[in-house]
C-alpha cells in the first residue's frame, strides 16, 4: 500500500433542512488518496461529490469522523491541495497572468516570482502568448486551462477537478483531458495525485487508476474499481469497453437495490430522490429500446451511443424507467419489462392511465399527494407541504427539482393536476382512484 497524502476515516456532513433539521450530505465515508495515483469519483447531481472535495481541500469542516492530510489533522485550507472548478471561475476584469498570480499574491509571493511562476504555469498548459488577454476574448477551452494553470502555479501535491470538462464541448473536453495526463506521465506538474470528480463514464475508465461509486442520501463510496491498465489508453479497445461496462454495471445497482436481492419489492421513502427525467425522453428511449438492433434488450454502454446522450443524461432516464418497472437493469443490461412494452403499445391515453397506474405503485412521494388529495373535501391541496415534506432529506433546491418532477410525471400520469398561477395540486376532473393493477 503507497502513502496517504488524504485519509478520511467515518466523515459525515451535515446542514440544515429549511425546517431546521440536521440533514446528512455525507456519513461514513472512508477514503484514502494515495500518492502516485488519479482517482475517479462518479455518482450523481446532489450526492455530495463537491462537498467532499471542498472537505478534503480544508475548505468545509466534517461533523464526524477524521481528515488527515501526510498523515495530520485537517483543520483548515491545506496549503498543498488545489481546486479546479467546473464553472471557471476567474475574475473578468484581471488578465490571464494576473488570474494565474492571483493565488501565489495570497500567500504573500513577491511580484517578481509570481510572474515568473505564472509564465511558467501558464506555458506549460498551453497558454503561452496568451498572458495579456481577459477571459472574454478566450475560448471556454482556453478559460478552464487558466483555471488549471492557476492551480498548477502553487505547485500542490493534490489537484482536485470537480466536473472540470463537463462544461466544454466533446472535442475540446478530449484535448484537454489528454494533455493533463501527457503532463502527469511527463512529471512535469508537480502534483502526486488526481481526485477527479465526474459524470462521464468513458473519461473516468480513460484517466483513473481507481473508480469510486459514490452512493446518495447520504453520499459514501458505495464500491470501487481497480483500473491497471497503462496510459494512454484506447477508448475503442476491448480491455476499456469492458471496462466501461463494468462502471454502467455499477452505476446502475439502484439505491434501493443495494440491500434486497432482485426480486425483492423496492422500499422507497417520501424523501425519494427522484431522478431529473422528462416524460418525452423516456417515452423515446423505451422506444429505441425496442428497435432494431436491441429488440427489447440492450447492453448499456451500446445503448448509449446509441441514443447519442451524455451519461449524466441518460442514467437518470435509465433510473426513471426501472423505477417505474417499466425497464429491468441487470449487470449493465437493459431489459423491458411485460409493462413497458404495454406501455410503448399503447395509444396515447392508455399510456397516461399505465403511467399513472406505475406512479401509484411505485413512486411513494406521488402516492402520497394524491392519496392526500382523495382525503380532502376540496380535491386541492398547496404545494408547499409537500415541499416541505422533501426538505427533511433534501436540500431546498433538490426537493425543489424533485417537485417540479413529481408534478410533470403526475400531471402526465393524470394522478393529479397543477395550478401554475396559485401553487395548488388537484385532483383531475373526473377522477378515480388509480389502483395498482397487474400487468
Amino acid at each position: 500500500m503507497r502513502d496517504a497524502i488524504i485519509e478520511l476515516k467515518a466523515v459525515g456532513k451535515s446542514f440544515r433542512s429549511a425546517d431546521g433539521n440536521a440533514r446528512a450530505v455525507l456519513d461514513g465515508v472512508d477514503f484514502r488518496l494515495e500518492q502516485g495515483e488519479i482517482v475517479a469519483l462518479l455518482g450523481q447531481s446532489g450526492s455530495g461529490k463537491s462537498t467532499l472535495l471542498r472537505i478534503m481541500a480544508g475548505l468545509v469542516r466534517a461533523d464526524a469522523g477524521t481528515v488527515t492530510y501526510g498523515g495530520q489533522p485537517l483543520y483548515g485550507p491545506a496549503r498543498g491541495v488545489s481546486m479546479v472548478f467546473q464553472s471557471f471561475a476567474l475574475f473578468p476584469w484581471l488578465s490571464v497572468q494576473q488570474n494565474v498570480e492571483i493565488g501565489l499574491e495570497a500567500r504573500g509571493i513577491g511580484a517578481a516570482e509570481r510572474a515568473r511562476r505564472a509564465e511558467e504555469a501558464i506555458e506549460l498548459i498551453g497558454l503561452a502568448g496568451f498572458e495579456g488577454a481577459l477571459p472574454r476574448e478566450l475560448s471556454g477551452g482556453m478559460r478552464q486551462r487558466v483555471g488549471i494553470a492557476r492551480a498548477l502555479v502553487v505547485q500542490p501535491e493534490v489537484l482536485l477537478m470537480d466536473e472540470a470538462f463537463s462544461a466544454l464541448d466533446v472535442l475540446t473536453g478530449e484535448r484537454l483531458r489528454e494533455d493533463i495526463l501527457e503532463l502527469w506521465a511527463s512529471g512535469s506538474m508537480p502534483t502526486k495525485a488526481i481526485l477527479v470528480v465526474s459524470h462521464n463514464i468513458e473519461e473516468a475508465v480513460l484517466m483513473a487508476d481507481r473508480v469510486l461509486i459514490f452512493a446518495s442520501d447520504p453520499g459514501r463510496v458505495r464500491s470501487q474499481l481497480e483500473i491497471a491498465l497503462p496510459r494512454p489508453r484506447d477508448p475503442n479497445s476491448a480491455a476499456v469497453r469492458d471496462l466501461v461496462d463494468q462502471v454502467y454495471a455499477l452505476m446502475t445497482v439502484g439505491r434501493d437495490r443495494l440491500d434486497r436481492t432482485p426480486t425483492e419489492p423496492a422500499r422507497l421513502g417520501l424523501g425519494h430522490r427522484l431522478p431529473e427525467a422528462d416524460v418525452a425522453r423516456m417515452d423515446g428511449l423505451l422506444e429505441l429500446l425496442l428497435e432494431d438492433p436491441f429488440q427489447g434488450r440492450a447492453d448499456l454502454p451500446k445503448f448509449a451511443e446509441a441514443s447519442e446522450l451524455e451519461d449524466d443524461d441518460l442514467l437518470p432516464i435509465v433510473e426513471a424507467l426501472s423505477l417505474l418497472d417499466m425497464i429491468r437493469v441487470s449487470e449493465g443490461d437493459l431489459h423491458v419489462t411485460a409493462v413497458g412494452r404495454q406501455y410503448t403499445g399503447g395509444a396515447y391515453t392508455d399510456r397516461q392511465a399505465l403511467f399513472g397506474r406505475q406512479l401509484i405503485s411505485h413512486v411513494p412521494f406521488i402516492a402520497h399527494i394524491r392519496h392526500s388529495l382523495d382525503q380532502e373535501e376540496s380535491g386541492e391541496l398547496p404545494e408547499k407541504p409537500f415541499l416541505r415534506l422533501l426538505e427533511e432529506s433534501l436540500d431546498a433546491a433538490e426537493a425543489e427539482r424533485v417537485m417540479r418532477t413529481a408534478i410533470e410525471w403526475g400531471r402526465y400520469g393524470e394522478v393529479f393536476e397543477y395550478d401554475y398561477h396559485t401553487g395548488l395540486i388537484q385532483l383531475p376532473q373526473d377522477a378515480e382512484v388509480h389502483e395498482p393493477e397487474t400487468v
